[in-house]
């Protein structure tokens, strides 16, 4: 596994005003970790994460099943090993009102779930307030809690904080949980 993946807490910023979404992870001491920048005219998400802006060295690939992503399932493959970490599906018809993905494992048997905080205040967020009242996102594995996955208010950025440390006994893994978090940034992105 790649060096990117082994911190628990980073900073996921949005660029605002690029033709491309650019998504940069921060490290907890403010280095680059990861670097993402969706291709254009795309019918189907492909979606790569290097270790540098250069993109010298591609270390995740996320790729939609489907064209359409209301219900789409994205495949999360370590693209240094080129082994398949793992799938993320989301539950289209329950994510109208309140986000909601399913975490699949290699046999494709849901093992865990992320999804928005409150019910209360997810409708508050599509129908009232908008990009002005922040999400927070939950992430677990059966009753335990793995990520924290929370939105930072600024209404002229998109920043997420990504926090691991509640899973001390890493029983999930990095990679899917960054996957998870660069899925909520682009839909995210496409909802503003």
């Amino acid at each position: 596994m790649h060096a990117s993946f082994q911190f628990d807490q980073y900073l996921l910023k949005r660029q605002v005003f690029a033709l491309t979404g650019k998504l940069r992870f921060y490290n907890p001491q403010g280095g680059l970790a990861l670097f993402s920048e969706q291709k254009m005219f795309k019918l189907r998400e492909d979606i790569r994460l290097y270790a540098d802006e250069a993109k010298t060295q591609e270390v995740l690939a996320i790729k939609a099943r489907q064209i359409i992503d209301f219900s789409a399932a994205y495949d999360v493959t370590d693209s240094v090993s080129g082994e398949k970490v793992g799938t993320l599906r989301r539950k289209g018809l329950k994510s109208i009102l309140r986000d909601e993905w399913e975490v699949l494992d290699l046999n494709e048997q849901a093992v865990g779930l992320l999804f928005e905080d409150n019910m209360a205040l997810a409708m508050l967020r599509r129908f009232v307030f908008g990009s002005w009242l922040p999400q927070n996102y939950d992430l677990t594995l059966g009753a335990d809690k793995v990520v924290d996955l929370k939105q930072k208010f600024n209404p002229f950025s998109y920043q997420l904080d990504i926090d691991f440390s509640m899973d001390s006994a890493h029983k999930f893994d990095h990679r899917l949980g960054l996957a998870a978090a660069t899925l909520l940034a682009i839909i995210e992105g496409r909802q503003e």
